[in-house]
């Protein structure tokens, strides 16, 4: 039986990105069958609504989600009865059931200079960010008044249970749970539940408990201390954006968001719709690319060409390699072949 591939094109530099990875697919997978949709901005401009019931369908009988980048100003709103971009996002990780996004971190030796942060403080950084993506205030029962507005955080034990064995199943050295249970009471659930987890099921890997405000300032500050690291939805959202800076730019990072071993995964990079780049040819394919290795490892088990085309991405970073975000001129298709040349 052939694979099949949903992608989404989504908005701004979306489809500009999607484009060539589509191609790298072809080449990695030559049976799959890819079939395009139109999702956040541009399915509300075409059918009133950011993720439509057709889509949401093909994406269950999948066996992978390749998403490119979605939102951007035309479709800002602060009405809440407008649709936004970002609900098609929160319909599709519900509705296919994907509690755990994956955010690896790695600076690259190439582009150490990129980064913000000292060389010496960066080198030697290889963590993950394991966010839990279905729940929390993201997804919380919301009000609105004219006055005041809420959002309900809530978290339940099953829930908590289920992202921390993902973090342990992944972790090398110890997880580090992220929280703020000094003041929240969802934070003391999800402490005293991570506790229970590891008890119970992962003795032998060490974990530490560190409130939110520490982990920020530790991220950047002693990055290398960290392996794998565990948080709530908010929390992980926030974190995984600010680890992005040691690697230079958000044009870098891939993430994968997974979950039951019978539904298809979803992979995207982090980064945003860039609508101020759009169409220019500029856009940094990288991250892109990596998720698509993220896809080929975690969606179709395909090991080896996902080490392949991460290896390729490293190869032509250390060749010199630069798009605009990193500091070069490099064009989105400049970047495309000196990756397929490092493939050879």
């Amino acid at each position: 039986m052939a694979t099949r591939i949903v992608t989404l094109p989504g908005d701004g530099i979306g489809p500009e990105i999607l484009e060539p990875t589509v191609d790298l697919l072809k080449r990695f997978v030559p049976d799959a069958e890819i079939e395009e949709h139109v999702f956040g901005g541009a399915a509300i401009d075409a059918h009133g609504i950011a993720l439509t019931d057709d889509t949401l369908a093909a994406c269950q009988s999948a066996d992978a989600v390749l998403l490119a980048a979605v939102g951007g100003p035309k479709w800002d709103t602060t009405d809440p009865s407008k649709p936004r971009p970002e609900q098609g996002l929160l319909g599709l990780r519900k509705g296919l059931g994907l509690y755990a996004n994956l955010r690896p971190v790695r600076p690259l030796p190439a582009l150490y200079d990129a980064s913000p942060l000292r060389r010496e403080i960066i080198d030697g950084t290889d963590l993950l960010v394991v966010r839990e993506l279905t729940g929390g205030i993201y997804f919380g029962e919301k009000t609105r008044t004219e006055t005041t507005a809420s959002d309900l955080c809530i978290y339940s034990v099953e829930e908590i249970e289920r992202i921390a064995r993902s973090a342990f199943q992944a972790a090398r050295t110890k997880v580090t749970s992220v929280d703020k249970a000094n003041v929240l009471e969802s934070s003391r659930l999800w402490r005293q539940t991570v506790v229970e987890v590891h008890e119970r099921e992962f003795p032998d890997i060490p974990l530490e408990h560190v409130l939110v405000d520490n982990a920020a300032m530790q991220l950047v500050s002693n990055p290398t201390s960290f392996d794998v690291i565990v948080t709530e939805n908010m929390f992980g959202d926030i974190l995984s954006d600010e680890a992005a800076m040691l690697t230079g730019s958000i044009g870098m990072l891939p993430s994968a968001s997974l979950g039951n071993d019978s539904g298809p995964g979803l992979f995207e990079p982090v980064h945003g719709s860039a609508p101020d780049i759009a169409g220019q040819g500029i856009a940094n394919p990288l991250a892109m690319f990596l998720s698509l290795a993220l896809l080929l490892r975690h969606g179709l088990n395909l090991e080896n060409e996902a080490g392949a085309l991460e290896s390729a991405v490293d190869k032509a970073l250390d060749q010199g390699l630069r798009t605009r975000d990193l500091g070069g001129q490099a064009s989105t298709a400049e970047a495309t072949q000196a990756v397929l040349a490092a493939l050879g």
